[in-house]
């Protein structure tokens, strides 16, 4: 699957179609060494596309893409306590990936400005102040902060490139290329995760440092991309309409939760307190 906005860039319009993705919530626990994933209800629940969903530092919130007038799409927030939505962006340009930033005062998003030039932004956490950052790197297209200073970020081309990002030099160094679009802070020990296609699957590889060599982890599912990692460096993917598990040391991906009435499932992201995983996914014709 190609990713959005490379679809969007392609197209150099930003009203290609897109799925019509919701974002499911179900909650998340760990039963005799293995994380297990409860029943999924559907948060976003309307026409359009649903994407990417980022918790806040204090897990009571979920921030995510939606394009809800079949324009751009803005920035909403979903608040856990009170399952009510608030829109958080309303621009004339399209964001994606929200993400909050290190420090918790802001987030970042990819913005898709008004020429189609793809660029890493931020926006306080109300949605004012938009601010470019690393203004001299594009078309970005994904993000993961590594601490307030750095990110690893995807950058598209022939092929995609991994890139390691210094924000206060502005700085950006290429680190790998034909890369996937899952990139992650590791749980447990310095550096991030990213993965590279390899035969019929994606390997996961991880980076201690932008000087230290590639270390191989697990592939993925066939079929599977996207990733999130549990606080004790377990793996989470989605395959069709299941949430697989991955820990060290293990031969195979191992069965997480169904998630009943959903197919198709490929983004997650974990609470930062480990109760709930936010699942990006269809529901079944």
């Amino acid at each position: 699957m190609r990713s959005i906005l490379a679809l969007l860039a392609a197209a150099s319009t930003l009203g290609a179609q897109m799925p019509a993705t919701d974002i499911f919530l179900a909650p998340l626990s760990m039963q005799g060494g293995r994380p297990v994933v409860g029943p999924a209800v559907n948060i976003t629940n309307a026409p359009g596309y649903d994407n990417q969903p980022s918790f806040t530092p204090d897990s009571r919130a979920i921030l995510f893409t939606s394009n809800r007038d079949g324009g751009q799409t803005d920035i909403y927030r979903y608040d856990l306590a009170s399952k009510s939505t608030t829109r958080v962006t309303a621009t004339t340009e399209s964001e994606y990936s929200p993400t909050v930033m290190p420090g918790g005062r802001r987030f970042s998003v990819i913005r898709v400005e008004k020429d189609s030039t793809q660029r890493l932004w931020s926006f306080a956490l109300n949605g004012t102040d938009p601010q470019v950052i690393l203004p001299a790197l594009k078309p970005v297209g994904y993000h993961a902060w590594l601490d307030a200073d750095h990110l690893a970020l995807f950058v598209l081309g022939s092929p995609n490139a991994l890139v390691y990002g210094d924000v206060k030099s502005g700085k950006c160094d290429t680190l790998a290329r034909g890369i996937g679009r899952s990139l992650s802070r590791l749980p447990t020990s310095p550096g991030f995760s990213f993965t590279q296609p390899v035969d019929s699957a994606a390997r996961v590889r991880t980076l201690s440092g932008p000087r230290t060599t590639p270390r191989d982890v697990v592939s993925l599912p066939k079929g599977s991309q996207d990733l999130a990692w549990m606080a004790d460096g377990t793996l989470l993917t989605g395959s069709g309409n299941k949430v697989l598990s991955w820990q060290s040391g293990a031969i195979a991906w191992a069965t997480a939760g169904e998630l009943t009435g959903l197919r198709d499932a490929t983004r997650l992201a974990v609470s930062p307190d480990g109760k709930w995983l936010a699942i990006v996914a269809l529901p079944t014709p």
